[in-house]
């Protein structure tokens, strides 16, 4: 039986890949007390990444929001990993931090990191408004556009 969650993700069309595995040495994710901790997580789709290169250069802010919703899909893949596959354990999104890789006159970090933001306040509801902060960087690992962590509140 699917839960809640679950059910927002199919009538969105989301099909969650199995959590992806950590790049160093780290784990990609840690719970402790009722908090989820997600390791910063990049856009791997189908085993590959999906966006390489620097926004405002290689890619536009509509471009950049379609890589933070693919980078959002994978912190959810780790945080069912996490609540042992029941996303109805969550009760809130605490925050989530966005990094995008890009040119140094790029300003518009908010709007692509809105990418993740919108689809976590789409599948939760209420329970996805966070807190967040965007930045840019001179270079991500693996050159990735977009990369993003997160806080998530368990029951």
């Amino acid at each position: 039986m699917t839960g809640a969650i679950d059910a927002r993700l199919a009538e969105l069309g989301i099909d969650l890949p199995e959590a992806p595995a950590p790049a160093a040495n780290y784990v990609p994710w840690v719970v402790t007390g009722n908090l989820v901790f997600i390791a910063g997580q990049v856009p791997y789709r189908d085993g590959k990444l999906s966006h390489v290169g620097k926004l405002g250069n290689a890619f536009t802010v509509e471009e950049g929001q379609a890589c933070a919703r693919i980078v959002a899909i994978n912190v959810l893949a780790q945080l069912k990993a996490a609540c042992g596959g029941d996303l109805d354990r969550v009760t809130r999104c605490v925050k989530l931090g966005g990094f995008v890789n890009a040119t140094p006159d790029f300003t518009d970090q908010p709007r692509v990191i809105n990418g993740a933001s919108d689809l976590i306040v789409d599948i939760f509801g209420d329970r996805g408004k966070h807190a967040r902060f965007a930045v840019s960087a001179p270079s991500l690992p693996f050159d990735a556009a977009v990369e993003i962590d997160a806080v998530f509140e368990i029951g």
